[in-house]
């Protein structure tokens, strides 16, 4: 049975590859890919809507709003039991899994990655979960644009775009917003727009978005009903919350960077659960506005109601003066990451999408109702929606995709200018501290990140197995300088790496060191090979990334240099030409836009 699907499999492509050239291929698989990713997004959808529904009416409807401290914890404790015994695989930090799949696995994403992020992050946010379905739907795009690509065997660079082309189709999908899905595979998967890629990232965000639009109707996520129109006066106050936010969005990505590291100090799976879970009760009991993705609550400070969320919460009885508001908010701001990361490390799925859009509404509140109680005259409303551009500006390092995702999601053409100026003062305040987004520090501590910079893209892509030499003959330091002479004789290769009989580099000989004595036969016992070798001026290791290798030579002006593993066994040698030889090949590849 395997062989003849095998059989069937393999005539397809030869079919496909004899009949339908690979530009019009990837086209069509880039339709594709924008027609699951919206049916993907709108199952997400309407799973999170559904468990909502359920809680409402069978749990919270009447008095029993005391079930909202428990759902949180439930969800949590379903999604972890989901991951741990049926996925058993990690399907966390969605984007950052994508950014490592491109730069070392290939563009190789896993096929459970196409519905197991979908399960996950519903049953995590539906029951409460403090996070974002942005970046779960992300990563199911991109697996499905991945396994597509595999699956007709395409190469390695189509397999990069057509994993853009599912992140596209998913931001598209999920926030009915094109243009920023087209923009933020751009900045934040950093893949170069070429004539090449712009039609299948074109075509799998637009379609995946007029799907959307099928499934939903027209109109825009976040509906804007009350705004005022922009004026020049205002700039100053634009430029005032892109440095708060920018400040705002450096606490956002340091903050949940290392309480992240500290849930994952906790050893046993299910403690966590108890951690997350707990932690997240208590927070949404005194604040609710952190129940769930928080869109209601957005929606209800773009439209002028910045009481309803305190009423409801057990800080009510404090007042609803402009300072207790003010201090309301901007403790929801402060404790936002905390509720954010007791979701993930607690086991649920989830992204940062939603939190960094519900942070910067707030944020951008908080500053126009201070700016108003000094007696000046902004617009709440505005400041919010601009924040939200300016949060993800500062936290994902990219300031379009900040511009274009929030004007689509609110219809806030009108009030671009603002847009670009806060997420613009935003992204350029948090890279004075932060180089990296959240999303790729992680990698980019580790040297496996892909970036805009074609030799650092291109270093980051070869890998020592590449560019290592194995061909040459090793020494042992017992040789005698006779016998030596019969290796060089024998050999091609001017160097020679010397090891001891349990394979541990010893150190090198170079035939310009034995050049003088080896034509005297008086001398062929008088010398060894242990005697004659010298240490090289470094020596790499496996593990090391290739930036690291390149950094080293340039160190030691050295041109071929040993590799070896942890326990110090030879492995190899790696030289300069290779790696250049390399790098030619491999940048001449991924620049071609045929």
């Amino acid at each position: 049975m395997v062989e003849a699907k095998t059989n069937i499999t393999d005539r397809l492509i030869a079919w496909r590859e004899a009949h339908v050239p690979e530009k019009q291929l990837v086209l069509l698989l880039s339709f594709f890919v924008g027609v699951f990713t919206a049916l993907a997004s709108f199952i997400l959808k309407s799973l999170i809507g559904m468990f909502h529904w359920l809680i409402d009416t069978y749990l919270v409807d009447g008095d029993h709003t005391w079930w909202l401290l428990i759902t949180p914890t439930i969800g949590i404790a379903l999604a972890a039991v989901f991951v741990r015994y049926i996925v058993r695989d990690d399907i966390s930090h969605g984007i950052t899994k994508i950014l490592y799949a491109i730069s070392q696995r290939k563009s190789i994403i896993k096929p459970h990655n196409m519905w197991s992020s979908v399960v996950g992050s519903s049953v995590t946010i539906g029951f409460g979960g403090s996070v974002g379905a942005e970046a779960p739907i992300v990563l199911t795009g991109a697996a499905i644009g991945s396994n597509l690509a595999k699956a007709f065997r395409l190469n390695q660079k189509t397999m990069m775009l057509m994993i853009g082309c599912g992140a596209a189709g998913a931001i598209g999908g999920i926030f009915k917003a094109p243009i920023a899905g087209l923009v933020f595979t751009l900045e934040v998967l950093m893949m170069d727009l070429t004539m090449a890629s712009v039609g299948p990232l074109l075509m799998a965000s637009v379609t995946a978005t007029a799907l959307s639009y099928i499934f939903s109707g027209l109109s825009p996520m976040f509906a804007l009903q009350h705004y005022e129109a922009f004026s020049i006066g205002r700039i100053p106050f634009y430029l005032l919350l892109g440095v708060v936010c920018g400040l705002v969005s450096l606490y956002f990505t340091r903050g949940m960077n290392g309480l992240e590291q500290r849930m994952k100090r906790i050893q046993s799976w299910w403690l966590k659960v108890l951690v997350g879970g707990l932690s997240l009760s208590l927070l949404i009991f005194i604040f609710p506005p952190l129940y769930g993705e928080g869109y209601d609550v957005i929606i209800r400070l773009l439209n002028g109601d910045s009481v309803t969320d305190l009423m409801h919460s057990p800080l009510a009885g404090l007042g609803m003066s402009s300072w207790i508001v003010v201090a309301y908010f901007a403790l929801i701001v402060l404790v936002k990451i905390v509720a954010s990361v007791a979701t993930n490390g607690g086991g649920g799925v989830g992204g940062i999408f939603a939190p960094s859009l519900f942070v910067g509404c707030l944020t951008g509140f908080v500053v126009a109702r201070l700016i108003n109680m000094t007696g000046l005259s902004v617009s709440e409303s505005n400041f919010a929606l601009v924040g939200m551009a300016g949060l993800m500006s500062g936290v994902m390092h990219a300031p379009l995709t900040g511009i274009f995702l929030i004007a689509e999601l609110t219809g806030g053409y009108h009030l671009f200018l603002p847009l670009m100026i806060v997420a613009l003062v935003s992204y350029l305040t948090i890279m004075i501290f932060e180089p990296h987004s959240l999303y790729a520090m992680r990698l980019a501590q580790k040297g496996e990140l892909l970036t805009h910079n074609k030799d650092h893209s291109v270093l980051t892509l070869l890998k020592m197995d590449n560019v290592l030499e194995t061909d040459l003959t090793t020494l042992y330091p017992e040789l005698t300088l006779g016998e030596l002479c019969k290796v060089i004789a024998e050999s091609k290769r001017n160097i020679f790496p010397v090891i001891s009989h349990d394979g541990k580099l010893q150190g090198v000989l170079l035939l310009d060191e034995v050049r003088n004595i080896m034509f005297q036969p008086r001398l062929y016992n008088r010398f060894t090979v242990g005697q004659l070798m010298t240490s090289p001026p470094a020596i790499l290791n496996h593990e090391m990334s290739m930036q690291q290798v390149m950094q080293v030579f340039e160190d030691t002006g050295a041109w071929n240099l040993p590799v070896t593993d942890a326990e110090k066994h030879y492995l190899g040698f790696v030289s300069k030409s290779k790696i250049f030889n390399s790098y030619r090949r491999v940048l001449v590849h991924f620049s071609d836009e045929e």
